[in-house]
């Protein structure tokens, strides 16, 4: 809104002239999460804990039971503060922003539901698999037609490292890009587990897409990187610029030992919404890579389920991964710093590849 207001106004006062300037709203973006964030923050934290809306602790596993009680559903400090940040710096006349704000905000209603049922029951497990999954997959199936139904959309998939390698889908990328927003969601959900584990690798992919967004919407960086071009994705970089800063907000209440968690608010809309700007952007695949701790977790599980279905024996000692590392004797701080310069080095090899190629 802001945007719209002092747009026209910059050829009044030479100084608003700024505001037309990607670079400069998203910084603006990013630094109004971040004050939002500090602003209510406190607030939310005494509120959630006035209803007593405290994460309930597995039994199971590492003994988190020390953080039994603390607030829970602090996902709604980040989408409150990404909410205005958008609103507020980004064009709203651009169909990229309504697209991905729709999906996080849904993602954020089945989060914020799955959360309310693990307080309302004091138990770890909120609504079920099959009909969270259900509902992920409805909503992605429906960005998905969208944006392949959107002007101008070639099915062409991008893959890393392979400059003239680009298959083409047809109506296949329908399923591909739901399942890529699905499984981005659910990995992130996966990794939401030690204090500040889950949002610093969102922070680190968000900064990357942010820069992958801004190339895939300039005609000339897109062309000297010889990625897709994509009209308008130049907001999805106002979009990813209030992640980092909104998620910058959240970590500081979340840093160990946390004063506040995330809860499936967060992490399912948080993934949701990279996932949803990796396939706008066209740069679907490379989203493996630079959510590469994401990968990780899942992978482990599934592994993990499958070894003991299989064999009766578990590979892992616990999974997700970091309980693995956990039950080795790990420090907590120890495992998300390390998971952290992990996502650091995997943010550079995604943005290494589009010139190894």
């Amino acid at each position: 809104m802001l945007y719209h207001w002092l747009y026209p106004l910059a050829d009044t006062f030479g100084g608003l002239n700024v505001v037309r300037y990607i670079t400069f709203r998203t910084a603006a973006a990013t630094l109004t999460a971040l004050f939002i964030s500090f602003i209510v923050g406190p607030w939310l934290i005494r509120r959630l804990a006035a209803l007593r809306v405290g994460q309930p602790i597995r039994e199971i596993g590492p003994d988190h039971q020390s953080k039994a009680g603390t607030p829970t559903m602090g996902g709604l400090l980040i989408l409150l503060s990404l909410g205005i940040s958008v609103l507020l710096w980004t064009d709203l006349t651009n169909p990229f922003v309504w697209i991905v704000l729709g999906l996080t905000a849904g993602y954020g209603v089945l989060g914020f539901i799955d959360d309310y049922q693990k307080v309302k029951q004091r138990h770890s497990d909120g609504i079920s698999a099959r009909m969270k999954l259900f509902w992920q997959i409805l909503l992605a199936f429906g960005v998905a037609v969208a944006i392949y139904s959107s002007p101008n959309f070639d099915s062409e998939l991008a893959v890393p490292f392979f400059k003239n390698f680009t298959p083409n889908l047809g109506i296949l990328y329908i399923p591909l890009a739901t399942f890529i927003i699905v499984a981005a969601s659910n990995s992130v959900n996966l990794t939401d587990g030690l204090d500040g584990l889950a949002i610093g690798p969102v922070m680190i992919s968000a900064g990357t897409f942010l820069l992958l967004s801004y190339a895939a919407g300039h005609a000339g960086i897109a062309e000297y990187l010889q990625i897709k071009n994509v009209p308008g994705a130049g907001q999805l970089a106002i979009i990813c610029g209030a992640l980092v800063g909104g998620g910058l907000g959240f970590l500081w209440f979340n840093a160990s030992p946390a004063e506040l968690f995330m809860g499936d608010v967060g992490s399912l809309a948080l993934g949701g919404a990279l996932g949803t700007i990796a396939v706008l952007i066209r740069q679907e695949i490379l989203l493996a890579v630079v959510g590469g701790i994401f990968v990780i977790e899942t992978l482990s599980v599934i592994i993990q389920v499958a070894s003991f279905k299989l064999t009766g024996k578990r590979v892992f000692r616990m999974a997700p991964v970091h309980h693995h590392f956990e039950q080795l004797g790990w420090p907590e701080q120890k495992i998300v710093v390390r998971f952290w310069i992990v996502s650091i080095i995997l943010g550079l090899v995604a943005l290494s590849s589009l010139k190894l190629r």
